[in-house]
């Protein structure tokens, strides 16, 4: 007989089995995953600045941006035949050259600080009488305007009372001086009525040289007596010859001898300041000769010396200040004008020349495109410092030597290429800090351009962009902090002015019509950029 094996599982037994393959099932599932982040962990901080891995692309621009300092190698575009042809590029060797012999700064008008008066009031009181206007002319010891003060008045009566008091002592000594000549008054009373005398000229003399301070002249002095109506108003007048530059008095202005009523500046001279760079300290030396030349009379050349050379310099700008005072007879100079100085140097110097459409910027720097020797269509952006300019060439000081081969037609093309690439450039880190946003950037073919500039705490960043003759271009300025003086820019040239709101985008449109440098500065030109149209 067969008889079937049955097992019979309590149900405890049951509940205890769920349990355990439960907690294997988890245990196997938590080493699962441990090992899979591990890996995911591995594979991210192999990646640039830990991107994920969608955004971790080995060529793309977001990954490139961020790398300290400068790449490994050097940024290099290579172009097509078709490409080169295209974009009509042609190649110019570096020449060695004879470097400027004068140095070109740009530079502001201001007054000569030595014949700059600020005219403030002698006595407190109340404004009466303004007898000049804003920009009128005036010879020294003219009345500017007239004072009520009753300080004066209260000045005027006590010296009149205390002349009269004399007057009487006087009178009174004289007649005790002949009491005392036939032994009818006393010596002693005589030497007391001769110190009394004494302390009450010092007094009358005491006010008299307080209504002097006052402003009162000698002659209204001498015309103040007890029976004559006493005149409270003082005159302000001219201390200089000169013009009206500021005018803060009017008419019913309480005053006070701090109180600011005029400046009267002599522009029979003026100072035109700029910044001298550093690299130029050993050319200039003051009493320089120098010539002074300015837009608005293009045909006009004034001639000065500098007089001054900061001894301090600029720590962002690297740059100092310098001073030429210029003789301005026939007032041409006027205050806050843009002027070009040119400082003669002794002496020349061989150097690197290129072409100046060669140049491109590119964030702060300033850089070239070097074609490949044995690669045709091969291009290496290579970082330059400049130096002058002469007609169309520039001095290179450093970065090229004579017989390199840059693109001098087209390099506008090469760069928009490099960045439509996203190939990394050569950073600093300065140039780090102005973010990419501040690149500018242009479509080939005419399309419009565009340059994003940052204001900030030390001016404009980029301080240059380039454009393209003949197409519009946009610039956007965004000031990013309260603590810079460019709350404004300004472009001569073009005779535009912008404030610039805090944080908010201002756009300037432009259309370029011919090569050449287009200069922009802050509202106080104390900083500086140049749009460099190709």
């Amino acid at each position: 007989m067969n008889a079937e094996s049955r097992i019979t599982l309590r149900w405890p037994v049951v509940v205890v089995g769920i349990i355990v393959l439960v907690a294997s099932g988890a245990g196997a599932t938590y080493l699962w995953m441990r090992a899979a982040l591990g890996r995911d962990v591995q594979s991210t901080s192999n990646r640039p600045n830990g991107a994920t891995p969608s955004t971790a692309q080995p060529q793309s621009a977001a990954a490139t941006s961020k790398a300290p300092t400068a790449p490994a190698s050097p940024v290099v575009v290579s172009l097509s035949e078709e490409a080169v042809k295209r974009a009509g590029i042609d190649l110019a060797s570096v020449t060695a050259g004879t470097g400027s012999a004068s140095v070109r700064i740009p530079g502001t008008v201001e007054p000569n600080a030595y014949k700059q008066v600020v005219v403030t009031p002698v006595v407190a009181g109340r404004v009466t009488r303004v007898m000049v206007a804003l920009g009128d002319q005036v010879r020294r010891g003219q009345t500017l305007a007239q004072v009520f003060s009753p300080e004066l008045a209260d000045a005027q009566t006590k010296y009149v009372s205390a002349k009269a008091e004399l007057d009487a002592h006087e009178r009174e000594l004289d007649r005790t001086t002949k009491l005392a000549d036939i032994g009818a008054a006393s010596r002693q009373e005589l030497e007391r009525l001769h110190a009394e005398h004494a302390a009450k000229l010092a007094g009358v003399q005491s006010l008299r040289s307080h209504l002097v301070l006052l402003g009162t002249p000698a002659s209204a002095i001498d015309a103040l007596a007890p029976n004559k109506a006493m005149e409270a108003t003082t005159n302000i007048p001219a201390p200089l010859a000169g013009f009206v530059t500021e005018r803060e008095a009017n008419v019913g202005l309480n005053v006070d001898t701090a109180t600011k009523l005029f400046t009267v500046v002599d522009l029979s001279s003026v100072w035109v300041v700029g910044a001298l760079y550093e690299a130029d300290f050993s050319r200039v030396r003051v009493g320089a000769a120098a010539t002074v030349t300015t837009n608005a009379y293009p045909g006009l050349a004034l001639h000065g010396r500098v007089s001054y050379i900061d001894s301090q310099v600029t720590e962002d700008t690297r740059t100092a200040r310098v001073r030429v005072e210029v003789p301005n007879p026939r007032q041409e100079l006027r205050l806050g004008m843009y002027a070009d100085v040119e400082i003669p140097t002794t002496g020349t110097s061989r150097t690197a020349m290129i072409p100046r459409s060669a140049v491109q910027n590119v964030a702060d720097r300033q850089v070239v495109y070097v074609a490949s020797p044995n690669e045709p269509g091969r291009f290496t952006e290579r970082e330059v410092r400049l130096g002058n300019a002469s007609g169309e060439q520039v001095e290179v000081v450093a970065g090229l030597q004579p017989g390199d081969r840059v693109v001098s037609k087209g390099s506008f093309f090469v760069r928009a290429e490099r960045e439509r690439l996203g190939v990394a450039p050569s950073t600093s880190s300065s140039a780090s800090g102005s973010g990419s946003s501040a690149r500018p950037a242009a479509a080939p073919n005419g399309a419009a351009q565009t340059a994003r500039i940052i204001v900030g705490e030390q001016g404009f960043q980029p301080s240059s962009v380039s454009v393209r003759a003949g197409a519009p271009a946009r610039l956007t300025f965004i000031r990013t902090t309260e603590k810079t003086c460019a709350t404004a820019v300004v472009l001569p040239s073009l005779n535009i002015r912008r404030e610039l709101p805090l944080n908010q985008p201002v756009d300037i449109e432009f259309t370029p019509q011919k090569a050449g440098d287009i200069q922009f500065a802050c509202g106080m030109n104390m900083f500086r950029g140049t749009v460099v149209v190709q």
